[in-house]
């Protein structure tokens, strides 16, 4: 399967899932179940489908693979290219691996217009995949501006009480920073002649050019990740998001930003990137330790959630500028892990809220009498939130700090007071609901996790378990790609330092 467009039909597979939908008939019964058999079955397919890509993958080459390429604007410079390489397809599977786990999250949950619900989600997931396989930068924005829309339509449509207000908090935060994207894509293009991204690699945009460039994507970057202080648009957009938005916004769309660092920002800009190191490390460390302390004081499940996705997310920055080989594998593999685990988290929440219909912690309290398989499950991926050893997160956060501790040793301590907080909050959050007195007659009688939310938590315990206790297969994607950043990275600074030295000896 090497020969077929393979990236090509995992992004547009899902679209073929929407064509189906729009041509359902009938009374609304057969409207609502059949939309959902279809896209279930369509996003089932394309997660096989994008499984190709992992038994096809050969680790221990930094070349993109799978590649595809066709004339889109000749003359311009301006192509459909696409490709992975070790830093990309993971990300791919995560898109693909999470959709399924979404349209069964809300397969109960949705039950206004659940035509148009299945639709929104089945064009996203082409966004997101469409925006990892992208070899040119223009096509890279179309998918990454793409993924606004259906988000938006998520949130604003059947999100909570706020959520016009969440939507177009979300849409304007980060379609302002996009904004300026742009502006530096169409300077890059008018340096190089192309936007092509192998090619832009391999470019070598002057020093001062670098710095406004860099400038002008860290504003896009940024807000998507998202950094302190541009991260208030997160806990809103959370919690008013249905439940599968919320796993999907945190398992996929916060991935962008730091994928663009390091697929643009540190590759193509290396001395910007070593000289604005400093302030994504402040940055990073604000995000650590303020919204953990922030996460601490929520008495809403969802928005403590979302604000401990700010500082894993600040945990995956401070990893990628540090550029070591355990940093950047370990900035990485974080971003996988939580995207597992957060959105298992936000499937947690939504499992109690489609019984009670609330998210206050103090509503809750002695569920382990109730609903022990629950509890055994939500306990899970709580400890790998917090970093147990055998879980996802103990890996990639000790990478990250490994590699932290080689360059700056007072931003890995900050960073592991994340750690700590971490572990409070988290517990905090799970002592007072499952644990504690069965006092309240409405949690007296709710019923334990059913058949489909077993199917939805059964292969996110999977993942978790084999990402902590075996990783190595995932590490071996990535070695290869990691340590080519990190040399290119090192020569283009090597080259740099001998210019400028060269300059002053003038």
């Amino acid at each position: 399967m090497t020969d077929w467009p393979l990236l090509s039909l995992v992004t547009f597979l899902p679209l073929v899932g929407v064509a189906f939908i729009l041509m359902i008939r009938g009374d609304e019964a057969v409207v609502v179940r059949n939309s959902r058999n279809v896209a279930l079955l369509t996003s089932c397919a394309t997660f096989v489908m994008s499984l190709f890509l992992w038994f096809g993958f050969q680790t221990g080459t930094a070349e993109f693979q799978f590649v595809e390429h066709a004339e889109w604007l000749p003359g311009t410079g301006i192509s459909y290219r696409m490709g992975v390489d070790g830093i990309s397809v993971l990300f791919v599977l995560l898109s693909t691996f999470l959709t399924p786990v979404c349209v069964l999250a809300g397969w109960t949950a949705i039950t206004t217009r659940v035509k148009e619900y299945m639709i929104a989600f089945l064009v996203l997931e082409t966004m997101m995949v469409g925006m990892f396989c992208a070899l040119d930068f223009m096509l890279f924005y179309m998918f990454f501006e793409g993924v606004l829309v259906p988000m938006f339509i998520l949130i604003g449509v059947w999100g909570g009480p706020r959520r016009i207000y969440a939507a177009f908090k979300f849409f304007l935060y980060t379609l302002a920073g996009s904004v300026l994207m742009l502006v530096a894509l169409l300077a890059m293009y008018f340096q190089a002649g192309t936007t092509d991204i192998p090619t832009l690699l391999h470019h070598a945009f002057a020093p001062e050019v670098q710095t406004w460039l860099w400038l002008a994507m860290f504003a896009s970057f940024a807000v998507k990740v998202p950094m302190w202080p541009v991260h208030t648009w997160l806990p809103d957009a959370h919690v008013e998001a249905p439940t599968a938005g919320s796993v999907i916004l945190a398992g996929v769309l916060l991935k962008m930003g730091a994928y663009g660092f390091l697929r643009f920002s540190v590759p193509m800009l290396p001395q910007a990137s070593a000289d604005f190191t400093p302030l994504i490390y402040a940055l990073s460390a604000v995000a650590v330790i303020y919204t953990s302390l922030v996460a601490l004081v929520q008495e809403d499940m969802k928005k403590l959630i979302a604000y401990s996705s700010v500082a894993h997310m600040g945990f995956v920055t401070i990893g990628i500028f540090t550029m070591t080989a355990q940093g950047v594998t370990g900035a990485l593999f974080q971003m996988l892990s939580h995207g597992v685990v957060a959105g298992a988290l936000f499937l947690c929440v939504g499992v109690i809220y489609d019984r009670l219909h609330t998210r206050e912690i103090a509503r809750y309290g002695g569920l382990v009498h109730r609903m022990p398989k629950y509890a055994a499950v939500f306990m899970l991926f709580m400890m790998a939130s917090v970093g147990l050893p055998g879980t996802s997160g103990f890996v990639g956060e000790l990478l990250v700090i490994l590699g932290a501790f080689q360059v700056n040793t007072v931003v890995a301590a900050l960073a592991a007071t994340g750690l700590i907080l971490g572990a409070a909050y988290m517990l905090f959050l799970y002592r007072r609901v499952v644990f504690g007195k069965l006092d309240k007659e409405d949690v007296k009688t709710m019923q334990d996790i059913t058949g489909r939310e077993m199917a939805m938590f059964a292969p996110l315990v999977v993942v978790v378990l084999w990402m902590g206790l075996y990783p190595a297969p995932f590490l071996d994607i990535m070695a290869a790609s990691v340590d080519n950043l990190i040399a290119n990275f090192e020569t283009a600074r090597a080259v740099a330092d001998a210019a400028s030295a060269a300059v002053a000896m003038k």
